[in-house]
């Protein structure tokens, strides 16, 4: 890595090895910290013409040393962050900005259903790092969940939204499409799943029936245990307090997840009175409208020659504009309670129930597999004591081959254990890297309350006078109507 700095410098390679020399004497390919320091002091006296002598750096003593300019150093950093993640297998290595730095995608809803007798909506599927944009159908999405739960059994797989036979209504497209989009997001932002050629393939591959050509393309394909480097050594990644620690951040996520579950009704509540409250006003404004537009005649018999109710009818036609702008700005502040904390919060859900799954799989799963070979090894030696107090030679013979296969079937359900454990522990990890959503989760939701509150007081100030004159002018020192007496 010290050598890719330097070498950044657009330095000769002769001027390269004179800096090498000077801070790695004894030429044991280790440099100090200081050493790191002069190296980078000297290159930038290189940069300059001047000669590579550590004697030259005497003069900075008192003063701070040259630096060096050495160009972009975007690629070494990604390098560093990447020998440090295969140097400690055992830790993600990624906060929640790296993970969403991983991809962006998007989820929109082709604009006509497609189909000549059975209708069926298509979706434009974006990615920002493929910089492409594909169609798929719901059934694609499916093809290729399965496809990655065949292909990363150990793996926080998120589920798919729910298909609808008859009669979707267009709430029930609307939150699938989203639910679509939380699936992706997960997908990509996944370490593991978004470097792999299944997503690859979904992402890019434009034309028709793209589920049924993934699960061609890739069926025979080994899952992650057969083709994993680390597989063959999943046991001494694995620490010794993995399962008690395993149970106890299963049961802490499990807890977490019951509480934002909580917070999400909060947030739907929140989002609910913000559309009632905008249907509310319009509702005002109609029936102010429908007040302005009352045609019965007001007799004097009626009202004794008082005109409040013309002057009410005469008002109302320049408040009722304000109820309307109220409407809009409540219509503005649901759409952003709906697509913020909310969805949010919704996507950290997916997570948790996804993680919850994962959890079960590994125990309904590979543990289990492994618990039934161990009993099945109990059986055929159980059979085969029996055979030898009975002299049965040939049948001992047989239950011998078939220990031999039971012991190279247990040996890899071993493995698997192991993997499956190492895999849990990192995708442990990855519930923790997003925590962070819930802070984003605060933040929006701070947000919009701040400017829900502020667009709708700006409407209801302007309104404030017009309705003011609306009452009856009071002579001084009398109270309004409706107002308290005073004491």
């Amino acid at each position: 890595m010290f050598v890719k700095i330097l070498m950044k410098s657009s330095l000769p390679k002769q001027s390269l090895s004179q800096i090498w020399e000077a801070v790695d004497p004894r030429q044991d390919g280790y440099v100090t910290r200081d050493g790191l320091y002069k190296a980078l002091a000297l290159t930038a006296l290189a940069q300059q013409g001047k000669m590579i002598s550590e004697r030259v750096l005497e003069q900075f003593v008192d003063s701070e040393l040259p630096k060096p300019s050495l160009g972009d150093l975007s690629d070494l950093k990604s390098l560093s962050v990447r020998q440090r993640r295969e140097n400690n297998p055992n830790v993600l290595g990624y906060n929640y900005d790296e993970l969403v730095s991983l991809d962006t995608v998007d989820v929109e809803l082709v604009p006509e259903k497609k189909g000549i007798l059975l209708k069926h909506n298509e979706y434009h599927v974006s990615s920002k790092k493929h910089n492409c944009t594909v169609n798929r159908r719901y059934n694609d999405f499916v093809a290729f969940h399965d496809m990655l739960l065949a292909r990363f059994p150990y793996r926080l797989i998120p589920t798919l939204p729910p298909k609808k036979l008859m009669g979707a209504s267009k709430e029930f497209i609307e939150a699938r499409k989203r639910s679509l989009k939380r699936f992706l997001t997960l997908v990509v932002r996944h370490p593991i799943l978004c470097e792999d050629r299944i997503v690859n393939f979904f992402l890019t591959v434009k034309g028709s029936d793209i589920g049924q050509k993934l699960k061609d393309q890739y069926k025979s394909m080994p899952d992650e245990f057969m083709t994993s480097p680390l597989a063959s050594k999943a046991k001494e990644l694995v620490p010794m307090d993995t399962q008690a620690s395993f149970q106890t951040s299963r049961l802490q996520i499990q807890a977490i997840h019951n509480s934002v579950e909580k917070l999400k009704d909060v947030a739907d509540r929140m989002t609910a009175r913000a559309l009632g409250f905008s249907s509310d006003m319009l509702q005002f404004a109609k029936e102010l409208t429908a007040l302005t537009n009352e045609s019965h005649p007001t007799t004097v018999w009626a009202s004794g020659s008082n005109n409040t109710w013309g002057n009410l009818k005469h008002s109302f036609t320049g408040i009722t504009p304000y109820y309307t702008k109220l409407s809009e700005r409540g219509a503005v502040w649901f759409k952003r309670e709906d697509t913020g904390a909310a969805e949010y919060l919704a996507l950290f859900l997916d997570l948790t129930s996804s993680y919850r799954e994962l959890c079960e799989r590994h125990e309904k799963g590979v543990l289990k597999d492994h618990q039934h070979s161990l009993q099945k090894m109990q059986q055929i030696k159980k059979r085969q004591i029996a055979a030898q107090a009975k002299g049965q030679d040939h049948a001992v013979d047989q239950l011998e081959s078939k220990i031999v296969e039971q012991e190279t079937d247990i040996s890899n359900m071993e493995n698997r254990n192991y993997f499956s454990l190492h895999c849990l522990q990192l995708e442990t990890q990855l519930v923790h890297a997003n925590m962070t959503l819930l802070a984003i989760v605060l933040q929006k939701m701070v947000t919009s309350q701040i400017a829900g509150h502020k667009e709708v007081f700006e409407v209801w100030n302007e309104l404030d006078p017009l309705v003011a004159a609306l009452l009856p002018s009071t002579s001084p020192g009398s109270s309004p109507p409706g107002s308290p007496p005073l004491k």
